[in-house]
């Protein structure tokens, strides 16, 4: 990764403390970590500054398991997710060896757990808008939220995923704004601005705190959004959030995953 680049996270903070390294890297490392880096490609839609380092030698590769992967990369996107910086760390990580060394593409043999941290700044949220996991949990919020308000003509029950229209997401010190017109059957524009805190209800559960709905998207108050407090978003068992920080542009996010073949 570029080295002017800030560095958003300490090793220690990642990885919880580095762990006894490997033996010192050998030829079937050096063959690997192109390899590992060619399968990372194939997996994103688009990544840049990609870095891989296999830290494993020869004989513990070929006892048929690579001990730990570490990989940085900038502007990644991922299955519509777009990510500023990533660094990861994976450990024990089963795959083809034999294949591998033929010239064979890397594929991996069983489940991994992934480690590590990403940056995304509000212009990456506002370019994943449409990502199945990003758009899944926004229009579940809508529809909850709408249910319970009476905002007039809506288009609840004929179209369930919503015409919204201009959504926008902007990011300050541990609070997100969301911002959309929402279209009715008979064109009419809702105007829909809500501001919220997060929190983990649990590790893989987003959890609102004083949600409130605004005037206009940059309205220094709203109304509170009571029934919505404590709305939870699950983001799937294979996620674990451990840390969620919220600042002004962008947010940091230091997480595990499991990550399968």
């Amino acid at each position: 990764m570029d080295s002017s680049k800030p560095d958003i996270w300490d090793t220690d903070t990642v990885t919880g403390g580095q762990p006894n390294r490997p033996s010192k890297p050998g030829l079937i490392s050096k063959v690997l970590a192109p390899a590992v880096g060619l399968w990372l490609r194939s997996q994103v839609e688009h990544i840049e500054d990609l870095e891989v380092e296999v830290e494993a030698g020869d004989r513990q590769i070929l006892s048929g398991c690579i001990p730990q992967v570490e990989l940085s990369a900038c502007k990644a996107v991922y299955q519509g997710l777009h990510l500023s910086q990533v660094r990861l760390t994976g450990q024990n990580i089963r795959i083809n060896l034999g294949q591998v060394l033929k010239g064979k593409p890397l594929c991996l043999l069983e489940p991994i757990r992934v480690e590590g941290t990403v940056l995304l700044q509000q212009a990456d949220l506002n370019a994943s808008l449409m990502a199945p996991l990003l758009a899944n949990g926004i229009t579940e919020f809508l529809l909850t939220l709408l249910s319970a308000s009476d905002l007039g003509e809506v288009p609840l029950e004929s179209d369930p995923r919503l015409n919204l229209q201009n959504l926008q997401i902007i990011l300050d010190a541990n609070l997100v704004t969301l911002s959309a017109s929402l279209i009715s059957m008979s064109g009419n524009a809702t105007a829909i601005a809500i501001r919220t805190g997060f929190g983990l209800a649990s590790p893989h559960e987003l959890t609102l705190v004083n949600p409130q709905w605004l005037p206009h998207a940059t309205a220094k108050r709203g109304l509170p959004l009571s029934d919505l407090e404590g709305y939870t978003f699950d983001l799937g068992a294979d996620t674990q959030i451990e840390q969620l920080k919220l600042e002004a542009g962008q947010i940091v996010c230091q997480a595990k995953l499991l990550v399968s073949p």
